[in-house]
């Protein structure tokens, strides 16, 4: 089984790659393999075009950076982990436009009942609404959802400082025994012959007719 990663902070070995280590750390002594998936700050928001749902290829349509790369592993993960710093009480404007894109693609076909966790990691405070905001994309996405002890969250200003939150490392910690714990589950239920809930088609209702 099989871990992504994805760093949505510019910076590659700051604050939120730290936090990820960490979860990862715990994934690898459980026998989880892990990838880190570092995004960058180049990454083009979504034009709302709809192309990807008519061309149904599993790609996005814009090219040039990190997305579709990301789609190509994203099929034969098991799990995935999106971290991202605080910026004005929200993610990365790199994440943002990210998870627009990747869950736009992929949110009816590659994430559907793989469990997936959300973490961010901040100087003082806005990490709850930029915890919510990341939690959004997993819960539309129909993936269990991988909680801690408290919420998934580090504060520093530093690498060495995220690594002096006590509190934090730990609650990175559960995130990692948490996930492995759900992901060992699902494989003994899909041994033992249990499968995902079948699939309506999609009951859309605008409200303005």
């Amino acid at each position: 089984m099989k871990v992504i990663l994805v760093n949505g902070s510019p910076h590659k070995e700051g604050c939120t790659k730290t936090a990820l280590k960490i979860v990862a750390e715990e994934l690898n002594a459980n026998g989880i393999k892990t990838e880190f998936f570092d995004i960058g700050s180049d990454v083009k928001g979504c034009m709302g075009c709809h192309m990807c749902a008519r061309n149904k290829n599993g790609k996005c349509v814009i090219e040039g950076d990190v997305v579709n790369k990301f789609l190509e592993k994203a099929v034969k993960a098991d799990g995935f982990v999106f971290g991202s710093p605080v910026y004005f009480a929200s993610g990365s404007g790199s994440i943002n436009a990210f998870m627009d894109r990747v869950f736009y693609v992929a949110r009816n076909t590659i994430f559907p009942y793989k469990p997936g966790a959300a973490l961010v990691s901040c100087r003082r405070a806005g990490s709850s609404a930029a915890l919510d905001n990341l939690n959004k994309y997993l819960t539309i996405s129909q993936m269990p959802v991988v909680t801690s002890r408290y919420w998934n969250m580090v504060h520093g200003n530093t690498p060495d400082e995220v690594r002096q939150d006590l509190e934090g490392v730990q609650i990175m910690q559960y995130i990692g025994r948490n996930m492995t714990w759900l992901l060992k589950n699902i494989e003994a239920g899909k041994k033992a012959g249990i499968v995902p809930p079948a699939q309506d088609k999609p009951a859309r209702t605008n409200f303005i007719r």
